[in-house]
């Protein structure tokens, strides 16, 4: 385990996705526009009539993926959350339907039927990267 310990909650972010927006995909637009490098999303909500995310099959290596895929189907949107590092978020979303909840990996694709909201906090006094170890496992770092 490695810890990082510095740094305060700079700017706060409100994001409304209106029907027909998309939302990695918003949500790495408005990252670029603001030029945002580290950050945490804190929060995400909203309904989905497409969506895809991705779950780890194996608990060794190499890691196999499965692809989950709703086209044209009512979702809930329940959570999104993640770290952007160097301006690239990592996020995972859980969403449900009437038979049950899932989560994973948020992939793009994933359009707002309704409406969705995202909180965003960017970090000060950190300088967050990724890097790939041995096994190519994407790891966060603080170059600092």
């Amino acid at each position: 385990m490695k810890s990082f310990t510095n740094g305060a909650f700079g700017k706060v972010h409100v994001l409304r996705l209106d029907r027909g927006d998309y939302l990695l995909e918003s949500i790495e637009a408005f990252i670029r526009e603001q030029n945002i490098t580290n950050a945490v999303v804190l929060s995400g909500i909203g309904t989905f009539d497409c969506c895809s995310l991705y779950m780890v099959l194996t608990t060794d290596f190499p890691v196999k993926k499965h692809f989950a895929k709703w086209e044209n189907q009512p979702l809930e949107l329940v959570s999104v959350d993640g770290v952007v590092a160097s301006g690239i978020p990592h996020l995972h979303a859980v969403v449900s339907d009437c038979k049950g909840a899932y989560a994973g990996h948020l992939e793009y694709g994933c359009r707002i039927s309704y409406l969705g909201e995202v909180v965003i906090a960017e970090i000060d006094g950190f300088n967050f990267e990724r890097r790939l170890n041995e096994q190519g496992t994407n790891l966060l770092e603080d170059k600092v």
